[in-house]
């Protein structure tokens, strides 16, 4: 699974205590009690602005201040959390610089704090480098994210022999070495004290020489319990997952009837089938009657290789081949073709299909839009896509941090190549926003065109 699916099935918030000790402005309030405000500091200004769009409970007020600061995130996750949180009052400043802010919030219905890290870009670009609200352990502090020179040096030289062994470029992973060593002699890594940030600093130095953004290095305030390699999952492991995924319904969002009698199916990630594969054969089987069919991955970020196969078996009736992935240290290739025999009932072969996608669209998202394509079974509305076509494993670099490695490449059979770093062009360019109508549009002008 994408790195992306694992932050947004587990939620980029964490919560714990703790007192700040950096200057923070206060005000005074009619009954005469001091309110903790940002700092009248560049970022301390941003800041102020999201809390109080977080606070006003308006979905239209938020997306506007994430669309201002080029802030990438899905509205829907975004209002299910302010849901869940009740907003946040500002607790303390733990570090204030005039573009970085470190801070803590408390929810207000749970009483439960959270560590934010927030960065503007450099002077003169438009958005945010760093934009974090993570979780504090039960009853530790936010010194659970501080680290040291020790920790740096320990982590970059885990993360690099676990790009020597496992990434699927031999080369590319040579030249990362090289360059972030470089840095690190250079002292650039020194000033970091917090593992959100050295993570996100790492993992930037890491994409500016490969270029792949499936590589990323994660940071948890909480101790990884240690796992041996390729060990299957526990069951009480298991058992969460699946609860996991029943509380967000495999990712399935939405599955009905538009007028015309027009499929829509919106769904945010492609699950593990094992689990899964009985929510996607009843949202496939509400539509298999349908005359066309609109599938929206405009905010899903990937997932399972097995699940877009097992989706994607419901659109072709005979068994066809749909991609590849050679892997590096094993030099096998696996194949994956639709199945020919689904539980219930497939949408016809002459039925449109038509994909939405948008930048966000990513990974095994992308796979689905590329295999159709290439196939010729479907029209693709909206944007490029993100440009992930390497699937990833993950590895423990140490007590908190984990690193995930592309570890192989994907192939399609007919193109002989795949999508990464450079997306699936769409077949009509529309916003993402305008691909919904956009679609509909092109299934009525084909329904009349004699």
């Amino acid at each position: 699974m994408s790195t992306r699916i694992v932050r947004a099935i587990a939620c980029a918030f964490m919560f714990g205590t703790s007192i700040g000790s950096a200057a923070a402005a206060a005000q005074t309030t009619a009954a005469g009690t001091q309110r903790l405000t940002f700092p009248d500091t560049p970022v301390g200004r941003v800041v102020n602005e999201w809390l109080e769009a977080w606070n006003s409970g308006d979905s239209a007020q938020l997306s506007a201040y994430y669309r201002k600061h080029a802030v990438d995130r899905s509205m829907e996750v975004q209002m299910v959390r302010r849901a869940a949180t009740g907003g946040y009052d500002l607790v303390s400043i733990e570090k204030s610089q005039p573009r970085l802010l470190e801070f803590v919030v408390r929810e207000r219905k749970t009483g439960n704090l959270g560590f934010g890290v927030i960065e503007l870009n450099v002077p003169g670009t438009v958005g945010l480098r760093q934009s974090f609200l993570s979780a504090v352990p039960p009853g530790g502090s936010v010194a659970a994210f501080r680290i040291d020179a020790a920790t740096r040096t320990r982590v970059i030289e885990a993360a690099i022999a676990r790009l020597d062994t496992h990434y699927v470029f031999p080369e590319v992973a040579a030249k990362m070495a090289a360059a972030v060593r470089a840095r690190a002699l250079r002292g650039e890594y020194e000033a970091i004290d917090n593992g959100l940030t050295f993570a996100l600093t790492l993992t930037e130095h890491f994409r500016e020489v490969s270029r792949d953004h499936h590589l990323g290095v994660n940071f948890s305030a909480e101790r990884i319990p240690d796992r041996p390699a390729n060990a299957a999952p526990d069951s009480a492991a298991r058992a969460r997952f699946r609860r996991q995924m029943e509380t967000v319904n495999c990712g399935f969002v939405r599955a009905e009837q538009l007028s015309g009698n027009v499929g829509y199916l919106k769904f945010n990630f492609f699950a593990d089938p094992e689990v899964c594969a009985p929510t996607a054969t009843a949202a496939m089987n509400f539509l298999a009657n349908t005359d066309a069919l609109i599938v929206d991955l405009r905010e899903n970020g990937g997932g399972s290789p097995a699940m877009v196969a097992f989706v994607t078996s419901y659109l072709f009736a005979e068994r066809t081949h749909l991609n590849d992935l050679w892997t590096r240290r094993t030099n096998e290739t696996r194949e994956f073709w639709t199945q020919p025999d689904v539980p219930g009932k497939k949408l016809e072969d002459d039925k449109p299909v038509y994909v939405l996608t948008s930048r966000r669209t990513f990974s095994g998202a992308e796979e689905f839009t590329y295999n159709l394509k290439n196939l010729k079974r479907a029209t693709i509305v909206g944007e490029t896509t993100g440009g992930g076509a390497h699937p990833v494993s993950g590895h423990k670099l140490d007590d908190h941090f984990t690193i995930g490695v592309p570890f192989a490449r994907a192939i399609n059979p007919i193109s002989k190549t795949n999508w990464e770093g450079t997306g699936v062009e769409p077949d009509v360019k529309v916003p993402a926003a305008d691909a919904l109508t956009t679609a509909q549009r092109l299934i009525a002008e084909k329904r009349a065109t004699p």
